[in-house]
C-alpha cells in the first residue's frame, strides 16, 4: 500500500520540498508519495485529524504553522520544546511526534556552504517566528557570542529575545526593523558577522516577493548575509548584498539539510543528499 508524506503550510506554491523529497523516495524505490497539503489556517485542525492515518508516515510543517501546530501533537522532542517550533512530524501508531530539524539544517548550511563557524560570532536575526527561534537556538548552542532580534512587531521580538536569553546567559536586544534601530546595532565598534533573514520577504509567488527586509544602505558589507528564503535562489536581499560586496548564503542548503533529517526520521534510511540537491537546483534554475 502506498504510504504518504507531505508538507503542511499555507500558501505552498513556492515550495520545492515535493521535488527533492520525491526524488529521494524514488532513489530508494520506496512506494511513498510526497504530497502538498495547502491548508488555510482555519482548516488546520481538520487537516491534522485527516493526517492521523496509517498511510501517512509524517509531514513537514512550514509557514504559518511551525508554532501553532504544537498543541495538536502528542509529543515533541526536547529541542522542539525549547525552540517552541516544529518543522517535522513523525506518525507512529497514530501518535504524532514533533521535531525541529531547522536548527541542525541551518548550522550545517552555515558551515558547509557559508564557510562560517558560529563560535564567537555576532549575529542579527530579522524576524521573530518559528524559523528565527530555530536559528537563534542553533547559534547559541554553537557558541555565538551576541544576538540581536529585529522584527516588524516589536512585542514578538521582545518575546523571542527573552526566551533566547534563558539559553544564552547574555542579554539579547530586541528592536524594530526601522532604519534608526538597525543602524545603531549595525554601526557598533564590533561589527555584525552574520545577518539572517528569517522572514518570508522576497519569497516567490507572494505579495512581498520584490521586498527586502532591510534597505541596501543598511547591509553590512563585511558580514555574511543569509536568507532563509530559497525561492528564488537570489532574493532581493541577496542581490543587494552582492552589489555592496557582502558574502551571501541562499536558503536552499538549509532547506535540503533539514529535509534530509526529516527523510531519515520517516524512513530510517540515509538521505541521498546529492540527489536532493540536484533535483532542487534543477527545478529552481
Amino acid at each position: 500500500m502506498t504510504k504518504l508524506t507531505g508538507i503542511l503550510g499555507f500558501p505552498l506554491s513556492h515550495s520545492v520540498s515535493p521535488i527533492f523529497q520525491q526524488a529521494a523516495m524514488d532513489y530508494y524505490g520506496l512506494d511513498v508519495r510526497y504530497m502538498v497539503w495547502d491548508t488555510p489556517p482555519e482548516s488546520l485542525g481538520d487537516q491534522i485529524r485527516k493526517l492521523r492515518s496509517r498511510d501517512v508516515l509524517g509531514f513537514n510543517v512550514t509557514v504559518p504553522f511551525k508554532q501553532v501546530v504544537i498543541p495538536y501533537l502528542d509529543e515533541v522532542s526536547p529541542e522542539a520544546a525549547v525552540i517552541g517550533a516544529v518543522n517535522t512530524v513523525v506518525i507512529k501508531s497514530d501518535r504524532m511526534i514533533g521535531y525541529n530539524t531547522d536548527q541542525t539544517g541551518f548550522i550545517k548550511a552555515l558551515r558547509e556552504h557559508g564557510g562560517m563557524d558560529p563560535q564567537g560570532k555576532r549575529a542579527l536575526l530579522l524576524g521573530a517566528g518559528g524559523a528565527a527561534s530555530a536559528v537563534g537556538y542553533a547559534l547559541i548552542q554553537n557558541g555565538a557570542s551576541f544576538l540581536v532580534i529585529a522584527n516588524r512587531t516589536i512585542e514578538r521580538a521582545h518575546r523571542l529575545a527573552l526566551e533566547l536569553e534563558l539559553l544564552s546567559g547574555y542579554s539579547i536586544p530586541a528592536v524594530s526593523l526601522n532604519k534608526e534601530d538597525l543602524s545603531w546595532y549595525l554601526n557598533q565598534e564590533e561589527p555584525i558577522d552574520l545577518l539572517v533573514n528569517c522572514t518570508t520577504l522576497g519569497m516567490s509567488h507572494s505579495s512581498e516577493m520584490h521586498n527586502e527586509p532591510i534597505g541596501r544602505g543598511l547591509i553590512p558589507g563585511s558580514a555574511l548575509i543569509c536568507d532563509l528564503v530559497y525561492n528564488p535562489l537570489e532574493t532581493p536581499l541577496l542581490h543587494s548584498a552582492r552589489e555592496v560586496g557582502a558574502r551571501t548564503l541562499c536558503g536552499l542548503p538549509m532547506l535540503i539539510y533539514q529535509g534530509a533529517s526529516a527523510f531519515r526520521l520517516w524512513t530510517g534510511l540515509e538521505p541521498p543528499v546529492e540527489i536532493m540537491f540536484k533535483a532542487a537546483y534543477s527545478h529552481l534554475e
